[in-house]
C-alpha cells in the first residue's frame, strides 16, 4: 500500500547563494495492508521529513513514493490531491482549519469530501467526538478555542472519520491522559484489523511497541559525511 525505493530529499537554501542541502539519501520503505510501521530517529534525523515526503509536501529528488498504486514523486497536483482525499489520511500534531468551522462539520469534512450524505458524515463524526471525550455543547464551537488536548482529539477523529486505506500518524498520543491515551491506540488498532497501512511517529515507547510491527530508524537514510 506504501512503498518508498531509493528515495532522497535535498533543499536548495536561496538565501544562501541557491546551496543545495542533501538530508535524506536511499531511503525505502514497504509497508502492506494491516501493518503499522514506526520511523525513529533523534530529533532532526528525519521523521517528519520523511512523512512529508509521502504525503506530497516536499517532493522527492530521487525515488518513487507509491501509496495506493499512485508515484506521489511524480504525480500530477490534482491527483496527489485524489490521493489525500480517498486513499491517505494524515493526522499531524497541529490542528489547522478555518476559523468558526464547527468541530461537527470538521470532523465529517473527510467524508462529505468523498460524497458520504451530510447526515451519515456527521453521525460518523459525531460518534467519534463522543467516543474521544469532546464534550456535546463543544460540538457547533471552532475548535480553534479548544485546548491543546481537545484539540488533538478533534484532529484525530477527523483523521480517523474516513476509514482511509493508508494513514499518516505524527505523535497521536502526545499530550493525551491516560483515558485518552487508550482509546486513540484502539482506533489505531480498529484501522490495522481493517486493513489500513499506517506509518507513523511515536515518541511513546508503550504505546510504539503495542501497535507497530516493525521500526525504521530514518538515521540510516541520513548522507553519509566525508571526513
Amino acid at each position: 500500500m506504501i512503498e518508498l525505493t531509493n528515495v532522497s530529499k535535498t533543499f536548495t537554501l536561496h538565501n544562501q547563494g541557491g546551496a543545495v542541502l542533501e538530508v535524506m539519501r536511499g531511503a525505502s520503505l514497504s509497508v502492506p495492508a494491516g501493518q503499522c510501521v514506526a520511523l525513529t530517529g533523534e530529533s532532526g534525523a528525519g521523521k517528519s521529513t520523511l512523512m512529508r515526503i509521502i504525503y506530497g509536501n516536499y517532493l522527492a529528488a530521487s525515488g518513487s513514493v507509491v501509496v495506493g498504486g499512485v508515484d506521489i514523486a511524480k504525480a500530477e497536483p490534482r491527483e496527489i490531491l485524489r490521493v489525500r482525499r480517498e486513499v491517505l489520511g494524515y493526522v499531524s500534531q497541529f490542528l489547522r482549519v478555518v476559523p468558526r468551522v464547527p468541530t461537527l462539520e470538521v470532523v465529517a469534512e473527510p467524508l462529505l469530501a468523498q460524497g458520504v450524505a451530510p447526515e451519515a458524515a456527521k453521525d460518523r463524526a459525531a460518534d467519534l467526538l463522543q467516543t474521544l471525550n469532546i464534550p456535546e455543547p463543544l460540538w457547533s464551537l471552532s475548535p480553534t478555542t479548544f485546548s491543546g488536548g481537545e484539540q488533538q482529539r478533534v484532529n484525530i477523529a477527523r483523521g480517523f472519520a474516513h476509514r482511509f486505506p493508508a494513514l499518516l500518524l505524527d505523535e497521536p498520543t502526545a499530550s493525551l491522559d491516560a483515558k485518552n491515551r487508550e482509546i486513540v491506540l484502539g482506533l489505531i488498532e480498529e484501522a490495522k484489523a481493517q486493513g489500513t497501512a499506517i506509518v507513523g511517529i511515536f515518541h511513546d515507547e508503550a504505546a510504539r511497541d503495542r501497535v507497530c510491527d516493525r521500526e525504521i530508524d530514518v538515521t540510516g537514510y541520513a548522507p553519509k559525511k566525508v571526513a
